[in-house]
């Protein structure tokens, strides 16, 4: 069970390509451990662990499998504290994201992806050539974003402090934010956004930030998107600095719960960026902690034109943030349900502990770096299978269509009403 906790993520299904070979490893077989094909069904008092008084080898293999080797690798046991590597052995042990979501939550995250995927296809047919640094082949990272934000106003903080760089920053605009679609579409065709709008003016709009009082689960909550340069993680200062004055503004020196900064970073500058090192080694000094920041990975596995392997030393782009020992989820992209339970998770841990939490979504990027370059240039194999996959909001409508949860015909009309509303504000805009 231990070699599971620790093991189990290198034999997790993460990659939606299915390109990365997973190797079997050694100390996740019973044989390891002296264990033969006699002794899988014989029965082992194991005194609650995984919720079992008593289970086979069978069973537990299965039970532990299903959690640790599905499509959620958590890293965990580099934590110090039992208290927190019990807290998510709690939250994760038996896969409980495969029974989370009733038909309403279900619809709920198509609706999400709808809105993530319709925006970009609108934008590729409107704006041909114009670059956007779209999140297609990342939709999930939305549907992530955006229960990350209603778990943490659940759980009492109303202020969110958002820092990213430029892919899918105009999607998290329109469809986190809550930016108007028809103020994109007019900056798109050449005016300029309404003053007290911009932050960061006279930049291009994929760097631009906003600010605005929204509602979400019920309270009011305050949300800041932070103008950023090309310089990609140059933000993440900025974000946790921003979170301690507004804590020190209203008196919350202990808890240091009422603001929350996430960061929405790339996989290569995640790992390749020393700021990001930096800025996890002050996360938890006196003086400048912030009750942890959440970080999520778009991790389109190619960086700008290099493949991992080739990128980073290391098993994975999040290796820097054990140095913190923040808790690491790696979650399949193309698995909705999974990516956001996982980003409730680390949301919650977040507001439990008050460290930092790491989820990384492993996608892909459809186009190449930005609209107007061609990335079959330099990952010939990875582009064919992109072009041959259907999309995250595909995949997902079939699987609740197959399952009774949400009919095809009532997707389709989820997804002919959105693009109805973008036309609309397309006109509004002209």
């Amino acid at each position: 069970i231990r070699a599971y906790r620790v093991r189990g993520h290198l034999d997790a299904k993460l990659d939606p390509l299915g390109l990365t070979e997973v190797v079997p490893h050694p100390e996740l077989d019973p044989k390891s451990y002296g264990f033969t094909d006699a002794d899988l069904d014989r029965p082992i008092f194991i005194d609650k662990v995984l919720g079992r008084e008593t289970a086979t080898v069978r069973e537990i293999v299965k039970i532990l499998r299903e959690t640790y080797c599905g499509p959620i690798g958590v890293e965990f046991m580099h934590i110090q504290s039992p208290e927190q590597k019990a807290w998510i052995q709690r939250r994760i042990e038996g896969a409980p994201w495969l029974s989370a979501f009733d038909g309403a939550a279900k619809r709920a995250i198509l609706e999400d992806l709808t809105r993530a995927e319709g925006f970009e296809v609108f934008c590729q047919k409107k704006y041909v050539g114009t670059k956007r640094f779209g999140i297609e082949g990342g939709e999930s990272v939305i549907a992530a974003l955006r229960a990350s934000l209603a778990t943490a106003a659940a759980g009492g903080v109303t202020e969110i402090v958002v820092g990213m760089s430029h892919r899918g920053r105009l999607n998290t605009l329109v469809n986190v934010m809550q930016k108007p679609f028809s103020a994109v579409f007019s900056e798109f065709q050449g005016n300029s956004a309404a003053p007290e709008d911009v932050q960061g003016s006279g930049d291009v709009k994929y760097h631009l930030g906003t600010s605005t009082d929204v509602e979400i689960a019920g309270r009011q909550v305050h949300l800041s998107l932070q103008a950023n340069p090309s310089h990609l993680e140059a933000v993440d200062p900025v974000v946790v600095g921003k979170v301690r004055a507004k804590q020190d503004l209203v008196g919350d020196v202990k808890t240091r719960r009422t603001a929350m900064g996430v960061m929405l970073h790339g996989d290569a500058a995640f790992a390749g960026q020393g700021v990001v090192a930096e800025t996890l080694g002050m996360s938890q000094l006196v003086g400048y902690r912030t009750g942890g920041t959440v970080h999520f990975i778009a991790n389109n596995q190619i960086g700008f034109t290099t493949v991992p392997k080739y990128s980073y030393s290391g098993l994975y782009c999040t290796d820097i943030a054990k140095s913190v020992q923040a808790p690491i989820l790696h979650v399949n992209g193309d698995d909705p349900e999974a990516v956001v339970f996982a980003a409730r998770i680390v949301t919650e841990f977040r507001n439990e502990f008050g460290v930092d939490t790491v989820l990384d979504i492993v996608c892909y990027r459809r186009h190449g770096h930005n609209e107007a370059d061609e990335p079959a240039f330099t990952q010939p194999l990875m582009y064919k299978r992109i072009r041959e996959q259907r999309t995250t909001r595909q995949l997902y409508a079939e699987r609740l269509a197959k399952e009774g949860s949400v009919p095809a015909d009532e997707s389709a009309r989820v997804q002919s009403a959105f693009n109805t509303m973008l036309e609309d504000a397309f006109q509004a805009a002209s």
